[in-house]
């Protein structure tokens, strides 16, 4: 869970590190504010619309299970993993 929070957040600060990355190449500074304060509302923007779309892309292609999920157990003194099992 933690690498999909991490990997949305780096969606959602792409924007901003496109635009310094634009800022750079135009010889600008992209530490002074007045750079930033005119965009700084749509970068947030489109940074939100990057980290919820992948949540829904992510919901849409996940695998789904049909069967029941058999949890890790030990048989004949060897651990089994848990999976599902799709048998009808």
């Amino acid at each position: 869970m933690l690498r999909t929070l991490i990997e949305e957040f780096l969606l959602f600060v792409l924007p901003f590190c496109l635009f310094a990355g634009y800022l750079v190449i135009r010889r600008r500074n992209p530490f002074d504010v007045e750079h930033w304060s005119g965009h700084l509302f749509w970068l947030s923007v489109v940074g939100l619309v990057f980290g919820i779309g992948s949540f829904i892309y992510a919901g849409i292609v996940a695998p789904r299970h049909t069967g029941a999920f058999v949890p890790p157990h030990v048989e004949d003194g060897r651990l089994v993993p848990g999976q599902f099992n799709d048998k009808p």
